[in-house]
């Protein structure tokens, strides 16, 4: 359900706010934006939002898992309906300027992208994501030297300039960048770090099963600290363990089905250098 509330709100800021003015969303929502308005009338945006993320959504799902790729999925197919039906079918005209701001560029701009990162941020802490170029984030920008934020900031430069080359004009994809940076703080106030890693300090009494399955299931490394209770004085194992904020969901289920009275802290990582990865052997 909220998951479907999420596709709506999303599609609200972009199409009552963001489109009318010719402003642009960021990552994939942003480059469908530009597609719809320089090809024919018949592929819309709804056309280009399922094209773009759904073949991103697949080709990360073994990264992501199974439920990650169904939840996203089903959040662009909502936020794909929901465009479509907000430009195409209500009674509301969003063609030439916004119902509700009319053309002034910076409310459209500003609420355009708290609308939509209010959408993108819930879909988040549900355990999804409505734009594919975070998946990529999360697969390619540890590989290329990058935080995922830097990653998804360097595709909106490369957009923005993109547009303002082919529309000749900059001063729309300067406002984009506001709106940008409005989504920005949006997603991050509602999932507390949009581009954080978080780690997990895991105590428990099944320290090698649960360990056992969170590397089976992330291919992440684990660290055992060796520790003792202060109450009973008994020696004891720590986990610690680092995920994206993706992961974080399925980490509890994982913890909570082996051991339901593990005590679990979880802290943001403001940065972090070398690899967690598993090794290869």
């Amino acid at each position: 359900m909220v998951l479907f509330i999420a596709g709506i709100v999303n599609a609200i800021g972009v199409t009552i706010f963001l489109a009318p003015v010719r402003l642009y969303d960021s990552g994939i929502s942003g480059t469908s934006m530009l597609l719809w308005k320089l090809t024919p009338d018949y592929l819309s945006l709804s056309f280009f939002l399922l094209v773009l993320n759904i073949p991103l959504f697949i080709y990360g799902a073994k990264k992501q898992g199974l439920q990650f790729t169904v939840y996203s999925i089903f959040a662009v197919s909502v936020y794909s309906a929901a465009s479509y039906v907000i430009t195409y079918i209500l009674p509301v005209d969003v063609s030439t300027s916004s119902p509700i701001a009319g053309n002034d560029l910076l409310l459209c701009a500003i609420f355009g992208g708290l609308i939509s990162g209010v959408g993108s941020g819930l879909t988040i802490r549900f355990g999804g994501a409505i734009d594919g170029i975070e998946v990529m984030a999360v697969i390619f920008a540890k590989r290329l030297g990058l935080t995922v934020g830097n990653f998804v900031m360097i595709y909106n430069v490369v957009l923005y300039i993109a547009a303002g080359g082919i529309l000749q004009s900059f001063i729309l994809p300067l406002y984009s960048i506001l709106t940008y940076c409005a989504a920005i703080k949006t997603v991050d106030f509602i999932v507390e770090g949009f581009d954080k890693a978080k780690s997990a300090m895991i105590i428990t009494t099944k320290e090698e099963e649960i360990s056992s399955e969170l590397s089976q299931v992330f291919g992440h490394g684990i660290t055992h600290i060796n520790s003792t209770g202060y109450y009973k004085g008994k020696e004891q194992t720590i986990i610690y363990f680092v995920v994206n904020r993706f992961q974080i969901a399925k980490m509890k289920n994982i913890i909570h089905s082996i051991d339901k009275n593990a005590f679990v802290t979880i802290s943001e990582v403001s940065d972090i250098m070398g690899s967690s990865l598993k090794e290869q052997k």
